[in-house]
């Protein structure tokens, strides 16, 4: 049986799905072979995502950030000394897509800064708009998490970064 790293009730993250808690751990016969599954609730909208044991760390499945990874977060978001991208968009979503895919919160905030700045110079387009709503959900449901304040703090503290000097 492969080693166990989370326990129940444990707060982990899962790429692209979000912070989710460990509700059980279960033992299923798969097609003849008996697999240790986590069980987590996501936190956001309920599901339940089953995640071999054996491949919680290669899925990306991960503890919640810490205080000093939330500020290095905050880092990047407030960074704006980055140069422009003038990639293709098709390009340009892959790119940001493996970024979230990888479910390192800091390149998602590299993808949240970037296309906030896109955001202030053009309209975003429908897929870049979604692809900003994820990277920022990710983000706020993550650190909210990690800092022990609620979701509505955290995206306001994150809106405010980007909103446009008075």
């Amino acid at each position: 049986m492969a080693r166990l790293e989370f326990k129940v009730g444990e707060t982990v993250v899962y790429p692209t799905r979000g912070v989710g808690v460990i509700r059980d751990i279960v033992t299923q016969d798969i097609e003849g072979e008996k697999t240790t599954l986590y069980r987590i609730r996501i936190l956001d909208d309920g599901m339940r995502v089953d995640v071999p044991v054996q491949n919680a760390r290669s899925n990306g499945m991960r503890g919640v950030i810490n205080k000093d990874q939330v500020d290095k977060v905050f880092e990047i978001l407030k960074d704006r000394d980055v140069p422009t991208d003038n990639q293709t968009w098709n390009r340009r979503y892959r790119d940001y897509m493996n970024k979230i895919k990888t479910g390192d919160p800091l390149e998602v905030a590299k993808v949240l800064r970037d296309l906030a700045l896109l955001k202030r110079e053009k309209a975003l387009s429908f897929g870049e708009r979604k692809m900003y709503d994820q990277a920022r959900n990710l983000l706020v449901q993550e650190i909210a998490v990690a800092k022990d304040s609620d979701e509505k703090t955290v995206s306001d503290e994150i809106e405010a970064l980007f909103a446009p000097k008075k």
